[in-house]
């Protein structure tokens, strides 16, 4: 049972829809937030209407016998905004962002959000990483993610696809199986 039900967490709904043309208006800003106020930015950014992407996942725990779910943020103080330096002031002005970090490269970051928006909508259970580990680089060319890239670790018995978002050092993985994958050079 979930305590809240999933808000919008990215905003409009086709802002990372068209991997290979990115929206040439305006520009990423990683927004770093004041602690646990992720969900808070991200509502009052859907009221102004600034486009931003705020990546979540389910986290299940039991209470009582009951088991309970919540949408937590898979990069927890981050969101991403899209927009100019008007959408930027806009942010500012919520008072729930601690510093905007500048992102350098546009197109590697909006590749990065991208395949973590792809994995997100996939359905699957998802897990974040932190500090990622060098590991493997392979394409899926099987199955529901094909044609993402990323690096493969393991985790227990099973395989898991790890994309990262390079400027944060951290990233997100979701289960796949050793059919799916090919290894890259």
């Amino acid at each position: 049972m979930p305590l809240l039900p999933l808000e919008p967490f990215v905003s409009p709904d086709d802002l990372l829809g068209d991997p290979a043309h990115p929206s040439t208006e305006g520009r990423w800003w990683v927004l770093h937030t004041r602690p646990r106020a992720e969900k808070r930015l991200a509502r009052e950014l859907l009221s102004q209407r600034c486009s931003f992407f705020l990546p979540l996942h389910t986290r299940m725990w039991r209470s009582r016998g009951s088991t309970l779910s919540s949408h937590m943020p898979l990069f927890p103080g981050y969101v991403f905004l899209h927009g100019d330096g008007d959408a930027r002031w806009t942010a500012l002005q919520t008072n729930q962002v601690a510093r905007v970090i500048a992102v350098e490269d546009q197109r590697q970051l909006h590749d990065d959000l991208v395949r973590v928006h792809r994995l997100m909508v996939s359905g699957r259970p998802l897990t974040p990483e932190e500090r990622l580990e060098p590991g493997s680089p392979v394409e899926i060319i099987r199955g529901p993610f094909t044609g993402l890239s990323g690096k493969v670790i393991k985790r227990g018995k099973g395989l898991r696809l790890v994309v990262e978002v390079r400027l944060l050092h951290q990233g997100v993985s979701a289960e796949i199986e050793s059919w799916m994958v090919r290894a890259l050079p």
